[in-house]
């Protein structure tokens, strides 16, 4: 899949090139390329390069959505090799319309939609395999929720591009920012349509979208939007479903190359292990040759994320670390502070490009906590809503919930959960915003008293109301 997608990004290069000649040989031009299954797979394949790879960038899942997922939170700050101003003023919420991270993950969300709307358009018409090609179309319907709906929760309404372009005409491409509703109505009918792919994959096919992919992600919608019926039915679906979803027994292999795509990884971003497409280097949190000055960029916001764990939490050990062994002398590097750790390879630690550990977007543990929140707010704690956050609490070595929690006691109880289990995992600021928690949380670090109500959604970047005089900004930028 990596060669293929290298071959569509040359091939989508030299077709943008403005040659003169009306009879071009050199190059390839759509109507040539969309004609066999390879270019299909090809197609496809780009729209998952999309969350892994951006030339000249750090890649979407495994830093940019880091960025304002984390960072923004309680959880994460910027640490003292982080001189990029722009992601200093994230950390401190000072951040602008012209925060340059800003105006990179909105273009590479619309990069990897642009891609799945050429994948979607131009794949139906191929005379290929059928069930491959409505395979092909569906994850690209998949991948094209997944930015959407990262989209909408971060900036609110966006522009809802749904096909190719076909014309070059600029004014156009030019249009405004479609209603919240609108937005979501959309990525369900995409994840609908695509809770009818496989439901596991063999061989090198493993790793790509699937149906319980699908309905996770549809779940994880539905809670967003406090549908709690729909978000129960779901839950119920993929629990229940032939999908063979589990928790690992060591939380660590969560992030162990060794057990990459296992039974708790329902969909990941995949990182090579050779420094080429994608690799996790960018958060490992020890980006660093043989313990040199260069030093991790990100830290815990304050000790408030750290002593959420309790001493015998299995967790902890894995999602930080203050020391670290040199593979090649043995010698240990104590750190003045506390680092995320778990994207660390600990056996590539002196060429950290080399990393291979995936990004999980979705995992089973979140489905069990989703599942619990929406038991409990549609019938407060029940023996089963119990029963699904004491599995992960369990795996974690922290025991059963307390019993007998009221409503509101068992909702405080699976946020703080929630937060445990997924950090730096790109949660915390949604699961902040969807519930009403983000200035109470945030305003409680010292370097980020600045937040306010208007940092429940982020600013337009200002570079695309600039190209776009249609689009609007958010209030209070």
């Amino acid at each position: 899949m990596k060669k293929i997608f290298i071959l569509f990004i040359l091939a989508g290069t030299l077709y943008s090139c403005t040659k003169l000649d009306e009879h071009p040989t050199s190059f390839i031009v759509k109507e040539q390329f969309y004609k066999t299954a390879s270019d299909a797979n090809a197609a496809v394949t780009a729209v998952y390069g999309s969350l892994i790879s951006d030339p000249g960038e750090q890649p979407m899942y495994g830093r940019e959505i880091n960025f304002l997922a984390d960072m923004t939170t309680d959880d994460l700050s910027a640490g003292p090799s982080a001189i990029n101003p722009n992601v200093r003023a994230l950390s401190s919420i000072t951040y602008t319309a012209t925060d340059d991270r800003l105006q990179v993950l909105w273009r590479q969300f619309y990069t990897g939609i642009s891609r799945a709307n050429v994948a979607i358009d131009n794949i139906p018409p191929i005379q290929m395999d059928t069930s491959v090609r409505n395979r092909l179309v569906r994850e690209s319907k998949f991948l094209r929720a997944l930015f959407y709906f990262d989209l909408v929760r971060l900036w609110g309404g966006v522009p809802l591009v749904l096909h190719d372009p076909t014309s070059t005409d600029l004014s156009s491409l030019k249009t405004n920012r479609s209603p919240a509703p609108d937005v979501y109505k959309q990525i369900i009918a995409d994840l609908k349509d695509a809770e009818s792919l496989p439901a596991t994959y063999s061989g090198a096919n493993i790793g790509r979208a699937s149906a319980g992919a699908a309905k996770t992600l549809l779940l994880k919608v539905y809670l967003t939007q406090k549908d709690w019926p729909n978000a129960i039915s779901i839950a119920q679906q993929i629990i229940n479903g032939p999908y063979g979803y589990g928790l690992f027994t060591n939380y660590a292999d969560v992030f162990n190359k060794a057990t990459k795509n296992g039974k708790e990884h329902i969909f990941s971003a995949q990182f090579e292990s050779n420094g080429g497409i994608g690799n996790s280097s960018t958060l490992m949190g020890a980006a660093f040759a043989g313990f040199g000055s260069n030093v991790p960029a990100d830290i815990p916001a304050d000790s408030s994320v750290y002593k959420q764990f309790s001493s015998n939490d299995t967790r902890k050990a894995v999602t930080f670390y203050q020391t670290l062994v040199n593979p090649s002398t043995g010698v240990t590097k104590v750190f003045p502070s506390f680092y995320f750790g778990k994207y660390v390879d600990r056996s590539v630690l002196l060429t950290p490009n080399q990393s291979s550990i995936n990004f999980p977007i979705l995992r089973y543990a979140d489905v069990l906590l989703m599942y619990a929140e929406a038991l409990n707010e549609a019938q407060g704690p029940g023996s089963v809503a119990y029963s699904s956050i004491n599995q992960v609490r369990n795996r974690a070595n922290i025991g059963d919930l307390a019993p007998g929690l009221s409503q509101s006691d068992f909702r405080d109880s699976l946020y703080a959960e929630r937060r445990r289990e997924f950090v730096q995992e790109a949660q915390r600021w949604f699961d902040l915003a969807r519930t009403g928690q983000l200035v109470q949380a945030v305003s409680k670090v010292s370097t980020k008293t600045n937040v306010s109500t208007k940092n429940y959604l982020f600013p337009i970047p200002q570079s695309e109301i600039s190209l776009n005089s249609q689009l609007t900004q958010n209030p209070g930028y």
